[in-house]
């Protein structure tokens, strides 16, 4: 995917959704194509009203001092709820598959298929992500984990969960960044390709496309 070149005025390309400014509930700030896409996607997902505020690594406005008042680490994502900070990928996708139950992101009354959904989403965290910076033969051996672990099936488990969302962000940066020779992995990709024809992605996508990305290959 060709990244292009960061919108001369970020500020109007911000997005929100149905509601004026102050009466954004749920406010997530993000860097175009970084972890933060997960959420995005997730909130499109579930249907929530929400306000993007996007940040500039180049800029390096994640480690200004209002920013860090909210997230100290100064990473991103950081949502917003009701003025309070939720950060981590993993538990803001979490928040959001409870909080819009109709979304049917998280399974309701299956301890089993949750448990699925938090191992492959600490799997994400703690083993694919951090692959990527060891370089393309750390990375290519762990995508090769996730290749036999997601198999054949449609979806992570039994149904299209936030574990999906999560994996697809990670497989969306490795694939466009590092480039694995075509038929490498064929179940993610194949995934891959579900996940890119969902209407919910479909905007993310374009949304923060039209920001621009300012990410290294």
């Amino acid at each position: 995917m060709r990244q292009p070149a960061r919108a001369a005025d970020p500020a109007r390309t911000e997005e929100v959704a149905a509601e004026p400014r102050r009466k954004a509930a749920l406010i997530l700030y993000l860097v175009p194509g970084s972890s933060s896409m997960a959420p995005h996607i997730a909130l499109h997902e579930v249907g929530a009203v929400f306000e993007a505020r996007p940040l500039s690594f180049a800029r390096q406005e994640h480690r200004s001092a209002d920013y860090l008042r909210l997230n100290p680490e100064g990473k991103v994502p950081t949502l917003l709820v009701n003025g309070r900070p939720l950060t981590e990928v993993a538990a803001i996708l979490f928040y959001l598959a409870r909080t819009f139950p109709a979304a049917g992101l998280l399974p309701q009354g299956d301890a089993a298929a949750e448990a699925a959904i938090v191992s492959w989403m600490s799997f994400i965290a703690a083993t694919i992500h951090p692959a990527r910076r060891q370089g393309l033969a750390r990375a290519s051996e762990v995508w090769g984990i996730a290749e036999r672990r997601l198999g054949a099936r449609e979806w992570a488990v039994d149904r299209y969960s936030i574990a999906d969302i999560h994996l697809f962000r990670l497989y969306w940066r490795f694939a466009n960044s590092l480039r694995p020779p075509p038929g490498t992995f064929p179940n993610l990709s194949a995934h891959y390709e579900r996940m890119m024809a969902r209407p919910a992605v479909q905007r993310t996508i374009a949304a923060e496309s039209v920001i621009g990305y300012e990410l290294p290959d």
